[in-house]
């Protein structure tokens, strides 16, 4: 690869990284410390990927090695990263790789990395499932029954869509769970009670001269 096809390789890949970092991952997710790993993570590959073909000759034997080993080292604990996390980790990971394979033509690279990024734009879109949420609830009681279950969740969160059972503590009487459950639509009656924040009401004005003092003399 020449110096010429490296340069608009490296920009394909700049470009693209970018346009998932800055424009699909951080307006959505507001994760700042994952930005510089996301970067680092997908240049790092491109260059990797880009010195292996040269030192190899373009040979694909030795270039699939290196790159098992490189990728080998990529540790993703999965209590600490969440699953769209992954999925974004991931996105970086193949965009420094299809850019950085000498092989392949620029056309096919920018298409490919065209419909990475459309996948993730839209499977991460905000307003699929956006009612769907995740939470960790623990409960003051042991459940014994489904259906008592269901209706409380339903009660304290909304339409219940599954549960993991993480803990039961009989000493303490209490339940820890995974919910994963659906928010109720907002209702007109919840407006009424909500369209007007604290910070927007207007407090009564205090008389200028209290009822009970009198006038100086």
């Amino acid at each position: 690869m020449d110096l010429t096809t490296l340069a608009a390789h490296l920009g394909l890949d700049l470009a693209a990284v970018s346009l998932l970092t800055f424009g699909v991952f951080c307006p959505r997710h507001r994760r700042r410390e994952l930005v510089p790993a996301y970067l680092a993570l997908n240049v790092a590959l491109f260059a990797v990927v880009a010195a292996l073909s040269e030192a190899s000759g373009g040979g694909g034997l030795a270039l699939g090695f290196g790159l098992f080993g490189v990728l080998s080292i990529v540790r993703l604990r999965s209590d600490a990263v969440r699953h769209q996390e992954v999925a974004y980790y991931f996105i970086t990971l193949v965009l420094g790789l299809l850019c950085g394979l000498p092989g392949l033509s620029l056309p096919m690279a920018a298409g490919l990395a065209a419909v990475l990024l459309l996948v993730m734009y839209v499977g991460d879109h905000p307003r699929l499932y956006r009612r769907d949420r995740r939470a960790l609830v623990t409960l003051d009681a042991v459940y014994r029954e489904e259906d008592a279950l269901r209706a409380e969740l339903a009660r304290r969160l909304g339409e219940p869509l599954g549960w993991t059972v993480q803990e039961v503590d009989y000493v303490r009487d209490l339940m820890v769970l995974e919910v994963r459950f659906r928010q109720p639509e907002p209702t007109e009656c919840d407006g009424e009670f909500t369209g007007v924040t604290p910070s927007t009401r207007s407090a009564p004005s205090a008389p200028s001269t209290p009822p009970y003092a009198k006038e100086a003399v």
